[in-house]
């Protein structure tokens, strides 16, 4: 049963778009403590309830929305997103509706004299009573297309709360009334078809990502002391070998630890580029192996991989809503009851006027109700959002809902941490200068005693600078880290620190000499570790970090796409800052910043701009993207907390994924916006035709098709967007 820390999860039959989502919002939400504790999944066609309630009670919750609900039951992840178990006996009874509906119609024009006598009040039959041989096929059609609909208006109707399937349902019935057979059976079978089609949407979508993520082979070739043995991948222990075969697929997640192959990370990582893969380097499952064999040693289970994290979020991100789609929701609640009184109006007002006969304005009022369906109001926006963020995770940029999909597109400014963002992250030890008597030796002895176990990049790189020099060092005793300042600790009974430039101004041991030493390295974009202790300095350390060669290209873009400020926040030195700064011409740097600081540089960015994104690596500059209007992790792949702190992902360390996300975001609401324009247009234009009387019930629902079709379709657009364009425009 899928209960624990994801919640209790159901499968919901009939689940096929935002109407349905806003039923159950409103249905399950009291039963479970809030609408905030559902989740949806228009794509798998499940719910996930967060909340500690009885299952039976939110099946019977489901049950009064029309709806039909089932735990779902998992014994591993599933890669793939699961068809709903009605889609054929919809389509089938769709079919059946449209079928019956011809034939009526054909029989009716056979026993009435031709097609006009049968075309009902926009051709002559409406004088002539209508054979009841063709009523029989007619109300075959009609409750073919009526299947799914019936039930869900009936529960729309006992709760006071009108859905699109009443106002379908109230009109089919009044076309009934007024004897027009066909009118009814083509409003049955188009809106049949309608909701068909909006299935179809979904299904496309759900076909894209599963097409994306069903990556992951069932099983891994394992390396035993035995021999090899083939396993299902969820029975795979961590810390297994198992061996890759040349253009086999990655089953798991794990670090090579024999052979050497170029690896296909594009599902992944969205890299373009495969990456060479060596002893000591990670490969994730749903990667594509190249000419070369490896052994790989897994370092998670199968249910816990970056392409299984992925999969998660991407299902969870469509319950995260965007303006647009929140807008549309509202609308749409406070637009069916007003339509329904508007119809009313429509009915009553005009015959007490002496405008007409009843039935005649009757008959106008129906049109009204089937062309303010708002089906295609509703589909307008989450269609959308499912193709966009199938688009994104394509190219490698992982996108947590439609609120952080929309945002990218109004950003104003965004603040960029240096480290592994602008440059590569991997620093190197560029010169060392010992001072006061001491070698060089000494010197890195003691830089690494007390920052050996440390994981900042500075220390990584004075650790890999010892190891090529054959520097050999004892850990120092009752180490404490300063963060955002260095280090201290005792070698040999004596206590010696590390830091920062600052942190030396602190001590109050800087000497002139040193000031000017430590400017020069410095200038040359360095940043200087001091390595010292109670009686003097010991000797200043120069590391220097590669810019990424796409840096200064991005930067120019985002330029072009009109962003106003381009700021650099870092915890290094000055000099080394403003070097970076000069080279890549920002707009503002701001160095050595604590964590702190940061965030107060983000909170002042996003006062003044409004609309602001930070980037970062995910985990040491979380405040200040917690604090930012948008998070950007760089470098997500294979990191939990990257994935897990930010709004955004970019799974690989490939820069031009930000404007390339920018653009995209632009694309994404400029074709929301124009679906809903469009819906809304062709909904006041037949307004006006039926008031006017130039509208019949299924010209109506034709429309309302067409204009479904036709949203779906723009929206679908999106799936095609050109992922490898590092610089769209708006």
């Amino acid at each position: 049963m899928s209960e624990g820390a994801g919640g209790l999860r159901l499968k919901v039959h009939g689940l096929d778009c935002a109407e349905e989502v806003a039923s159950l919002r409103r249905e399950v939400g009291p039963v479970v403590g809030g609408e905030d504790r559902l989740s949806f999944d228009v794509l798998g066609g499940t719910m996930t309830v967060e909340a500690p309630t009885p299952a039976g009670a939110i099946i019977a919750a489901v049950a009064r929305t029309g709806m039909r609900a089932e735990v779902v039951r998992e014994s591993r992840p599933a890669n793939g997103l699961q068809l709903h178990d009605d889609r054929r006996e919809r389509n089938l009874l769709t079919l059946l509706s449209g079928l019956f509906a011809i034939a009526g119609f054909t029989t009716h024009a056979l026993l009435a004299g031709g097609p006009l006598q049968a075309l009902g009040r926009e051709g002559l039959g409406h004088s002539h009573a209508v054979p009841l041989v063709a009523i029989s096929l007619y109300a075959l059609g009609i409750v073919g297309g009526m299947r799914f609909v019936i039930r869900k208006a009936w529960h729309s109707a006992v709760r006071l709360r009108p859905d699109m399937n009443l106002l379908m349902t109230v009109a089919v019935l009044g076309a009934i009334a007024l004897g027009e057979w066909f009118e009814a059976a083509s409003v049955a079978f188009l809106f049949a078809l309608s909701l068909a089609l909006e299935a179809w949407s979904v299904g496309r979508a759900r076909r894209a990502v599963a097409a994306l993520f069903d990556l992951s082979p069932q099983s891994a070739r394992l390396k035993l002391p035995t021999g090899e043995e083939s396993r299902p991948i969820e029975t795979v222990p961590v810390g297994s070998i198992f061996i890759l075969q040349p253009g086999e697929r990655v089953p798991l997640d794990g670090v090579v630890v024999a052979g050497s192959s170029a690896i296909n990370q594009a599902p992944i990582t969205g890299e373009s580029v495969p990456v060479l893969k060596e002893p000591g380097t990670d490969v994730f499952a749903g990667s594509i192996n190249g000419d070369g064999a490896l052994e790989v040693r897994t370092t998670r289970p199968a249910g816990d991989t970056t392409l299984a994290k992925i999969i998660r979020l991407v299902r969870d991100a469509q319950s995260k809503r965007g303006n647009a789609e929140q807008w549309v929701d509202r609308f749409a609640r406070r637009y069916t009851p007003t339509v329904i009184v508007l119809a009313l109006a429509f009915a009553l007002v005009p015959p007490l006027l002496s405008m007409g006969s009843w039935s005649v304005w009757f008959y106008r009022s129906l049109v009204l109700l089937v062309i303010a369906c708002p089906c295609a109001l509703v589909i307008s926006t989450p269609v959308s959002i499912v193709a966009a963020l199938a688009s994104a995770a394509r190219a490698g940029v992982l996108v947590k809902g439609g609120l952080f999909l929309e945002i990218p597109a109004r950003l104003k400014a965004i603040a960029f941490d240096k480290t592994g963002t602008v440059t590569e992250g991997r620093m190197e030890v560029a010169s060392v200068v010992p001072l006061n008597g001491h070698t060089e030796y000494e010197l890195i002895e003691r830089a690494v005693a007390l920052e050996g176990r440390s994981t900042h990049p500075l220390a990584r790189a004075i650790v890999a600078y010892a190891h090529e020099k054959g520097i050999h060092s004892t850990p120092a005793d009752a180490v404490v880290l300063l963060p955002g300042k260095g280090a201290t600790g005792r070698i040999d009974g004596r206590e010696f620190w590390l830091g920062s430039h600052r942190y030396l101004e602190e001590r109050g041991q800087e000497e002139t000499a040193v000031h000017e030493l430590i400017g020069r390295l410095s200038g040359y974009g360095s940043s200087v570790v001091v390595v010292g202790n109670e009686r003097h300095l010991c000797g200043v350390i120069a590391l220097a970090d590669r810019p990424r060669p796409q840096t200064q290209q991005v930067l120019e873009d985002l330029r072009q796409l009109g962003l106003e400020r381009l700021t650099l926040l870092t915890g290094d030195n000055q000099g080394t800052a403003d070097a970076v700064g000069r080279a890549f011409r920002f707009d503002e740097v701001r160095a050595e910043l604590l964590p702190h600081d940061k965030v107060k540089a983000v909170s002042e960015m996003v006062a003044r701009y409004g609309t602001v994104a930070m980037i970062g690596d995910g985990v040491n500059d979380a405040p200040a993207m917690a604090t930012a209007t948008l998070g950007i992790a760089m470098g997500a792949a294979g990191s939990d907390a990257a994935i897990e702190t930010a709004d955004v992902a970019l799974m690989s360390d490939d820069l031009s994924r930000l404007p390339w996300l920018i653009g995209h975001s632009r694309r994404t609401v400029a074709i929301m916006r124009e679906n809903i324009t469009f819906a809304l247009l062709v909904k006041l234009v037949f307004v006006v035709l039926a008031f006017a009387g130039r509208a019949t019930l299924w010209s109506a629902i034709a429309a309302d098709m067409g204009a479904s079709l036709v949203v779906i379709l723009n929206a679908l657009r999106l799936l095609r967007t050109d992922s490898t364009n590092p610089a769209p425009t708006a």
